[in-house]
């Protein structure tokens, strides 16, 4: 079972969890079972991955039987299309039906920025460009923050955004948001946006924290961090793979690490990271791989004359205009 990281109200969230994205509807309800039999117990999951109701039914078979709904962290996130105020707690609601529980663990705006809500995720203007709404980022925490009120949920926070996307809220909350999930792995090791986290006392989670191998914008050119020489040498003195390093660095910074995959060898390899401890010097090693100007992959883009550029930057609240 995974250590934990205690978020500011105490409760404790397990430093490895499950990720869902990119996990198919017949795959992920075993992907779910297998996780919980080998010792997860914490499941990231989000409206917009398009799997809720498959995770819903892995909980049903085994929340009560092979685990119980306390000892348990379930994370969800609401989409760009559910910002305004009106719509935060029919999307949360609708969630918690799909994944059949009473209540989340933790509950982020997915994006900074809303979508206009015509009932699809990615509502197009007839050019193709994407029709955004002008919905405040304070009106849709100040939504969040009645979920947990009324019990909805019991932490929220944030995704995909930037310090001081992460101030604000902060200055002008009532709650403060007990989690920051934000691409993070050794070619992006976001250690700015960590610290400025740390000292706030919010929790960072790290998405994609092998380098989304598997992006289907991937192409064969590409660099494939589970492939890092250095991770692979770092490893082979721990008897480890690249990726229990890739995530070992993580959860020895604290930070939270939610890979996904469907393969039950594998998701049991992937919780067997909190065994072992790198040298400081193995961890300067790996900070090294940070590469600021193409480390990121994870970007919303189009295709414009064969390249993909960023379909959001021009969007006041584009989270990566700023330096962390």
């Amino acid at each position: 079972m995974a250590k934990c990281v205690k978020l500011f109200s105490g409760v404790e969230l397990p430093l490895v969890g499950l990720g869902t994205w990119k996990s198919k509807p017949g795959e992920v309800q075993n992907a779910v079972k297998s996780a919980f039999s080998c010792g997860y117990r914490h499941i990231d999951c989000a409206a917009c991955y398009g799997n809720e109701k498959e995770v819903g039914d892995a909980f049903k078979e085994t929340i009560g039987s092979v685990v119980e709904r306390k000892d348990v962290f379930i994370t969800s996130k609401l989409w760009n299309t559910k910002h305004a105020a009106v719509d935060v707690k029919p999307a949360c609601i609708e969630s918690l039906k799909d994944l059949q529980l009473d209540y989340l663990d933790l509950y982020l705006i997915h994006w900074p920025y809303g979508f206009v809500n015509i009932g699809e995720n990615f509502p197009k203007n007839p050019d193709g460009t994407i029709q955004y709404s002008d919905v405040s980022l304070m009106e849709t925490w100040g939504a969040m923050e009645k979920l947990v009120d009324e019990g909805l949920c019991k932490h929220i926070g944030l995704s995909n955004c930037n310090s001081k996307q992460v101030a604000e809220v902060l200055e002008k909350g009532r709650i403060k948001p007990a989690v920051l999930q934000v691409e993070c792995h050794p070619y992006f090791n976001q250690e700015r946006l960590i610290n400025f986290c740390k000292e706030k006392d919010i929790v960072v989670t790290a998405s994609s924290p092998l380098g989304s191998p598997d992006r289907p914008w991937a192409k064969s050119s590409d660099i494939i961090l589970v492939e890092e020489p250095t991770l692979k040498a770092i490893g082979d003195k721990y008897k480890k793979s690249p990726a229990q390093v890739a995530l070992r660095f993580n959860v020895q910074r604290g930070v939270v690490v939610i890979p996904k995959s469907i393969t039950p060898a594998r998701i049991a390899q992937n919780l067997e990271v909190c065994d072992f401890e790198l040298s400081a010097e193995d961890m300067k090693k790996i900070e090294s791989l940070h590469n600021e100007a193409t480390g990121r992959v994870c970007v919303p883009a189009i295709e414009v004359d064969g390249k993909r550029v960023p379909r959001d930057a021009k969007h006041p609240l584009y989270p990566f205009n700023e330096p962390f």
